[in-house]
């Protein structure tokens, strides 16, 4: 299963997307169209306090129109290995520093619209430093205990994937 593309144009060049509409030739001959969202990738970090806690961000969201409760996230700057973003981002966010960052999963979050990639990693023996958040980012750091994390997620308080991935990953280390 495969489309050709047989023209592209691109509609839209912004700071961090470009969005392109396709002609592509689908496999039984017909025409069809596919608009893109192109965009760097990002990572997502799953940061577990030595204490088994984990620290989220709440942030304000425009297409969601309110505040998400959200593991801590960015986009990777050009040429950048996402490992070093995902140390970045951390600190950025929440003022840690990991001394272990594992790779948890590398997956597409909306692969019917966009080419984003997100790198998922779990973050252990976090060292507290600074926050740094970029000048347009407004957060609020969260501790949940496991069980608090349970109650949210069963209260529907966890509305983005790659938060509930995560948590999901999270629970199933803790065999819950």
């Amino acid at each position: 299963m495969d489309e050709k593309i047989v023209n592209e144009r691109e509609i839209y060049k912004g700071r961090i997307i470009t969005v392109k509409e396709y002609d592509v030739v689908l496999e039984n001959g017909k025409l069809a169209k596919r608009e893109v969202v192109h965009h760097p990738g990002a990572v997502a970090i799953l940061p577990i306090a030595r204490d088994g806690s984990v620290f989220f961000v709440e942030q304000y969201r425009l297409p969601a129109k309110k505040v998400l409760l959200e593991i801590p996230a960015g986009k990777l700057d050009f040429g950048e290995e996402p490992i070093n973003c995902a140390k970045r981002e951390l600190e950025e966010e929440i003022g840690y520093i990991p001394k272990n960052l594992k790779l948890i999963h590398v997956f597409y979050p909306s692969p019917g619209i966009s080419d984003e990639v997100l790198y998922l990693y779990e973050a252990t023996d976090l060292e507290k430093t600074n926050t740094n958040p970029d000048n347009d980012e407004f957060l609020k750091i969260i501790s949940l205990t496991v069980d608090e994390i349970i109650k949210a997620l069963e209260g529907g308080k966890f509305e983005d994937s790659k938060t509930l991935i995560a948590i999901y990953y999270f629970l199933r280390l803790k065999k819950i």
